[in-house]
């Protein structure tokens, strides 16, 4: 299947640079640009995309809004969103991960970095940049998120109370970065097992995908920052 990408950015030239990367795959295009957020979530809608780019300033409706408008459509559930951060310490980012992005990446990442996250993204496989970003998030959740504190202090989850002992094993694991093979090999359960226990955990949480599944493991307090 070719994935259908949406590529949100207030500056022109860049969208450019990003349209030829894209287009040049085979299994990926570019359906749709936008330069500002309530634009991004028309073209995404309009356009069936399967995986977002998304600045997070831009004029008007900036990203994160965009992003949680995204969310919040049923009829847009299947949509990835990949942040693109100016800043690797973008003050943002935990923001956008609660509004419901599948990750991030900075805009100075290498193309095949860029490519492999807009992949990864539409798998939902796995969160993106795994190293990168559990440092960023541990960063942020150590810091309160810019949210008003009692993040990572083990605030209530809701759901967290229905996850098996397996689930919670298998949450915290995917919170250290580990794809569902690793989880497997940890285990010493079949990958099928893991994305079962995975989605289930997913469900219960009303989790959009595994980067919904970390931020909720550390503000639950199940992982602790630095751990």
């Amino acid at each position: 299947m070719t994935i259908r990408v949406v590529l949100a950015d207030d500056q022109a030239l860049l969208r450019s640079a990003f349209r030829v990367l894209v287009d040049s795959e085979a299994d990926m295009e570019v359906v749709g640009e936008a330069s500002d957020g309530a634009a991004a979530v028309a073209v995404t809608r309009e356009r069936a995309a399967d995986v977002v780019l998304m600045d997070i300033r831009m004029p008007g409706t900036d990203g994160i809004a965009a992003t949680r408008a995204i969310s919040a459509d049923p009829a847009l559930g299947a949509v990835k969103v990949v942040i693109l951060t100016t800043f690797e310490q973008d003050e943002y980012v935990l923001q956008s991960l609660r509004a419901g992005a599948s990750g991030f990446l900075g805009k100075g990442a290498e193309p095949g970095e860029l490519l492999a996250a807009i992949r990864i993204a539409a798998q939902g496989e796995a969160l993106l940049s795994p190293v990168a970003t559990k440092g960023l998030i541990t960063k942020f959740l150590a810091q309160g998120g810019g949210s008003g504190g009692g993040v990572g202090e083990g605030r209530q989850v809701a759901g967290m109370d229905l996850l098996t002992g397996r689930e919670r094993e298998v949450l915290a694991l995917v919170a250290a970065g580990l794809s569902n093979d690793e989880i497997a090999g940890r285990l010493s359960v079949s990958p099928l097992t893991v994305k079962t226990h995975v989605n289930r955990t997913m469900s219960k949480l009303t989790a959009r995908d595994r980067a919904q599944l970390v931020v909720a493991a550390y503000e639950s307090g199940l992982v602790q920052p630095g751990s």
